[in-house]
């Protein structure tokens, strides 16, 4: 013991110990603020929303502690200081960047749990979900490049290469722009799509002729789940550049039409009443709009178009496929004369003209 209190002095011991008290008693601070947030019903803190901050918070406290000339002097390791304040500027933005998407993360926990995507009429839902989910990873992107920066300007060598390197880039950075142009552009994509837009998480849309749900929105493509469980992988900057369909921009609620082609002698005012029958005894259709109007007349065949509405796009989908089916069951069999047919005129002539 005497020839450990050789090398350490006693300011530095004492150094030591009030830092590490108040280092401790930071975070036994710091843990009950938390857990007494997460029971208030004004934040409603994630259970295991220190946990998460925990492990950084202690990475901070450690790389402080680092920095400490009576931490060198009571392990008789002075002549590493450089090594200790380097790796302590190190893991201090190492820490710092875990802790702040690690509070991202719980704040974005704290928002959507408000939200149920999965409710009918969900479209506020869907409009956070996109903003949060996009901007999460634009933030996480940045303050991941900027922790990068910060680690290697810290070392002076790469420092001084970066000042040069800055002061001669003026051709060479002109290159760069061209060449990262694409990059860039689909990456400002991204940020508009979370600002303006003009798809949203859940969102139906017709893409490239293909039908199908957006399910993951990233800063750089668009995943759409197509109704066939393919996955169509598309581009940030193509919802930008080009047009596109959205069944649920402003409301899930979409109108639909069954298209038939029947005889001339079809009664319209019957298939009117059975319309209305069918679309009252499903559960598919919301009540808002039944029409059956002739929409077009051809040699052979009359156009009759019915349109419909339902609760959003699924169930718009089964109703349209259900009117057809009982559309034409009703016609053959009620109206069987009513079915689109071609006629031929068949004239007969005078057997003696025939002879003659």
């Amino acid at each position: 013991m005497d020839t450990f209190f050789d090398h350490v002095s006693k300011q530095s011991l004492i150094y030591l110990a009030i830092a590490i008290v108040g280092l401790v008693l930071l975070y036994l601070i710091a843990s009950i603020l938390v857990k007494r947030l997460g029971k208030n019903p004004k934040y409603l803190l994630p259970p295991l929303a220190f946990k998460r901050l925990a492990s950084p918070l202690i990475l901070i406290f450690l790389s402080f502690l680092l920095r400490m000339n009576a931490l060198r002097d009571l392990l008789n390791l002075e002549d590493y200081g450089f090594w200790f304040k380097k790796t302590s500027t190190l893991l201090f933005i190492l820490s710092m960047t875990w802790l702040i998407i690690s509070l991202l993360k719980i704040v974005k926990h704290i928002v959507l749990k408000t939200y149920d995507i999965a409710e009918t009429d969900n479209l506020k839902a869907r409009k956070v979900y996109t903003q949060f989910t996009v901007l999460e990873r634009i933030i996480i992107f940045i303050v991941i490049l900027l922790a990068i920066g910060l680690a290697l300007m810290s070392f002076k060598e790469i420092r001084e290469i970066g000042i040069s390197i800055f002061a001669s880039a003026g051709v060479a950075g002109i290159i760069i722009g061209f060449s990262a142009q694409k990059l860039i552009g689909t990456i400002l994509a991204g940020i508009q799509i979370a600002i303006a837009q003009p798809i949203k998480l859940d969102d139906v849309v017709i893409v490239e002729g293909e039908w199908g749900r957006i399910e993951e929105i990233t800063l750089t493509y668009v995943v759409v789940n197509i109704w066939d469980k393919r996955r169509l992988i598309v581009p940030t900057p193509y919802f930008i550049d080009k047009p596109f369909q959205n069944w649920t921009k402003s409301s899930a609620d979409i109108m639909g039409t069954v298209f038939l082609y029947v005889d001339y002698t079809v009664p319209f005012d019957k298939l009117r009443d059975e319309l209305t029958r069918i679309l009252s005894n499903t559960t598919l259709w919301d009540g808002q709009v039944n029409s059956l109007q002739v929409t077009d007349s051809k040699p052979n065949y009359v156009e009759a178009r019915a349109l419909m509405s339902a609760k959003d796009s699924s169930a718009l989908w089964e109703l349209r496929v259900l009117v057809r089916e009982k559309l034409i069951v009703y016609l053959q069999e009620t109206h069987p004369e009513s079915l689109a047919r071609t006629r031929v005129l068949l004239q007969q002539t005078d057997a003696n003209e025939n002879l003659q």
